[in-house]
């Protein structure tokens, strides 16, 4: 395993002192508590109301502006000091936001989080170790009777369906100015295939990007009747048509009547075990010419900067274990760059640091 400079300092040696040890052992042990108390100072305001007071807030202030009992308050800043959202001047009985507070409230990143693991994930964790067993996502359940949320996604509660787009969207569409630049900077393709495009985010870019190319979205057929109607009305609409596949049946084959240029699969791969990432790459391979690319853009944990990156990304492995399908993960570079030689298709090139940690593997036929 190869990991970035960061990583390798902070994975490969121990940081911390005994009672930091111990009190993160702690914190893990009542995790479920920590993340609802974390969740509700979020959601009624808590924090942001320290954050904006100069000189902090009493209890009986906090009480008043909720309108929670004083009960109620009292357990969660009780508990919220365990956890270091805030601090308490004893002096004045008044409470002050703490930095983790800080960071849990101004982070986007973490606010995505937090509501896709509370709306999506929370219950279905109950049975991550089942999952585990079995090898299929037996948190599913909580949901509907589906083999992957994938089948599931157009019937989810509409709060469930939000969640899980925004937290989709968030990582993709902060890497898609680069993204755009790299696809058609060089090869400038005429024909684009988006394997698993979703709602058609991607195709509408490419479409505005460049108005030449025509888009063709490979997906489940359900997602290709969502994704016509995010894209109809649209800037270039009439340049996007749609293909329905289901990529585990290794019956199916990409489209063959079109020739193609470029083969996009954005945060897509993670979303297949390595013998199915294998066969949906030969299923391309079937396509591709020698100036065909395919650029697989994925937040690759081990190349990641930043420490709290690399354990979101290792920690959204367990959403796919126990919510999604049960086999996949978010992979590292070795395990990815694996998959795509035994398809027959070599690394050209990988390009780091797009967006919240993405990577863009171009990859070519041997």
């Amino acid at each position: 395993m190869k990991l970035s400079p960061t990583l390798s300092k902070a994975y490969t040696s121990e940081r911390l002192s005994a009672h930091e040890a111990q009190f993160k052992a702690q914190l893990i042990a009542w995790g479920p508590a920590v993340f609802q108390v974390s969740r509700i100072m979020l959601k009624y305001g808590v924090l942001e109301m320290l954050r904006d007071s100069e000189v902090g807030l009493t209890r009986e202030e906090i009480c008043e502006r909720t309108g929670l009992s004083d009960y109620a308050v009292k357990c969660l800043l009780e508990a919220s000091l365990g956890i270091g959202l805030v601090l308490a001047d004893m002096d004045t009985d008044r409470y002050k936001l703490a930095k983790t507070g800080w960071f849990l409230l101004i982070d986007p990143a973490t606010r995505v989080d937090i509501d896709f693991n509370q709306d999506v994930n929370y219950e279905g964790w109950f049975r991550l170790e089942d999952s585990f067993l079995q090898g299929k996502p037996e948190g599913l359940s909580h949901f509907g009777q589906w083999p992957t949320i994938y089948e599931g996604l157009s019937s989810l509660p509409e709060k469930v369906q939000k969640c899980w787009f925004a937290f989709d969207h968030f990582y993709s569409d902060h890497s898609f100015d680069e993204a755009l630049s790299i696809v058609f900077g060089t090869y400038k393709p005429r024909r684009l295939f988006d394997v698993g495009g979703n709602t058609g985010r991607w195709a509408l870019r490419c479409v505005d990007y460049d108005k030449e190319v025509r888009v063709t979205i490979l997906d489940l057929p359900q997602q290709i009747e969502m994704m016509q109607v995010q894209v109809l009305g649209n800037p270039g609409a009439d340049r996007i048509d749609g293909y329905g596949i289901n990529l585990l049946d290794e019956s199916q084959h990409f489209p063959s009547d079109r020739e193609v240029d470029a083969i996009w699969m954005s945060q897509f791969l993670d979303c297949f075990s390595m013998d199915e990432i294998v066969s949906i790459l030969n299923r391309a391979r079937e396509v591709m010419t020698a100036e065909t690319r395919v650029y697989i853009m994925e937040t690759l944990w081990d190349r990641q900067k930043y420490v709290p990156a690399a354990l979101a990304l290792t920690m959204t492995s367990l959403y796919f274990a126990a919510m999604a399908n049960g086999n996949s993960k978010m992979y590292n570079t070795e395990d990815l760059q694996s998959c795509i030689e035994k398809a027959g298709l070599r690394v050209e090139h990988i390009y780091d640091g797009l967006g919240h940690g993405h990577s863009i593997l171009v990859c070519k036929l041997k």
